[in-house]
């Protein structure tokens, strides 16, 4: 019966986590006006509740499959897109479930999630640095100078925009999926400290590093 109630689950997070990214993908949310070709993908923070709830490997897992399904969809950019989209969705959905999954308290999923951002930016500049030259048949110099300008204030955005969304959202989902009888209460659960302390800090985390980012952008531009 767990099992089945956990593949269920997990099947409603991955169509939500689907329809948050086409949505998205339709809305074209972009946050560097010079670099159009990066747009906001809000996937991540419906896996990674699923992380949180299941462990690293379900996040892992629901991150390939909607990976697989965007790939024969709506993706442009092949299996290419495909390997990009686990390794920055699987870097930041599996590394905060790890974390949080060891220390169940607003002080792991602030570290958690906090980690969860720089591993997605460290990710997503060596895919760049490797990668994209070959790719976008363009010099791996010019790929790097668009380091700074661009993909690091992009991912580091993305990603504490998408913490801030996760420790709003993920009581109420939890707690959604327990009134359906989908998942039991449990002893960790219950020793968690209250969400409105972690939702506080988490603001304040995203305003701090959003106001960064606005003024490099600003000093950039």
């Amino acid at each position: 019966m767990k099992n089945t109630s956990k593949m269920v689950t997990l099947s409603m997070m991955a169509a939500l986590a689907y329809i948050f990214m086409f949505v998205s993908k339709m809305l074209n949310l972009v946050f560097i006006p010079s670099l159009s070709f990066l747009s906001y993908d809000p996937k991540d923070i419906v896996i990674t509740i699923a992380g949180f709830i299941y462990g690293p490997m379900s996040a892992l897992a629901v991150s390939v499959v909607v990976a697989a399904v965007e790939l024969v969809t709506v993706s442009t950019t092949g299996i290419i897109g495909f390997l990009m989209n686990v390794l920055s969705t699987g870097g930041f959905t599996c590394t905060a479930a790890y974390i949080y999954k060891a220390n169940r308290t607003k002080k792991g999923a602030n570290i958690s999630l906090a980690c969860a951002v720089l591993m997605l930016t460290v990710l997503m500049c060596l895919w760049n640095i490797i990668v994209t030259p070959a790719f976008m048949k363009v010099p791996r110099s010019i790929v790097i100078s668009m380091l700074l300008p661009g993909f690091i204030p992009f991912n580091i955005l993305k990603g504490t925009l998408n913490a801030a969304f996760i420790l709003i959202l993920y009581k109420p989902v939890v707690g959604a999926i327990r009134k359906a009888g989908l998942l039991e209460a449990s002893a960790s659960d219950a020793s968690q400290e209250s969400n409105s302390s972690v939702l506080q800090s988490s603001l304040v985390l995203g305003l701090v590093l959003a106001v960064i980012v606005i003024l490099i952008l600003m000093l950039i531009n």
